[in-house]
């Protein structure tokens, strides 16, 4: 009777340490993950913010259809997994090109102007020169394919 008592504190322990030390791995991973994110977004900010202008429904007008050049519109959400995979491919053209503008849409916070663009996928590209589209182009392309869009 006292083996199988002495076995049974023994596994209650066991069990005790393992819950304790799931629960500190958890928790390390989750600062890991969030320093990452950290790092990630503060990048992304700057690199966004030099080449890029992000526009809304309320700026849209002011910042694309006006503009003097012509302008490469990338229709994204935060979500969208070929957006993310588009999105380096923009900022190099961005980074690249002075003779163009390039803006981006989160079409979640941006839906009016979404709608009147018949955004219907994402990416979408939209190229406009003088308030007017010019050409379109929808789903994950290669850097050339978005060159010959503003080009």
């Amino acid at each position: 009777m006292k083996n199988k008592i002495i076995w049974f504190i023994i596994f209650v322990i066991l069990v005790i340490a393992i819950i304790l030390a799931s629960r500190f791995v958890n928790k390390q991973g989750e600062e890991t993950i969030q320093e990452s994110k950290e790092n990630t977004n503060i990048l992304n900010e700057g690199e966004e913010n030099m080449n890029i202008i992000k526009v809304s429904d309320e700026n849209f007008e002011q910042e694309v259809l006006n503009s003097n050049i012509p302008v490469l519109v990338d229709f994204y959400a935060d979500w969208c997994g070929p957006c993310k995979m588009l999105s380096p491919i923009v900022d190099e053209v961005a980074k690249e090109n002075d003779d163009i503008k390039v803006v981006k849409v989160n079409v979640d916070e941006s839906q009016n102007t979404a709608i009147k663009y018949q955004v219907m996928s994402i990416p979408t590209l939209v190229v406009i020169k003088n308030g007017n589209e010019v050409n379109r182009s929808v789903g994950l392309i290669d850097k050339q394919e978005v060159l010959n869009l503003v080009k």
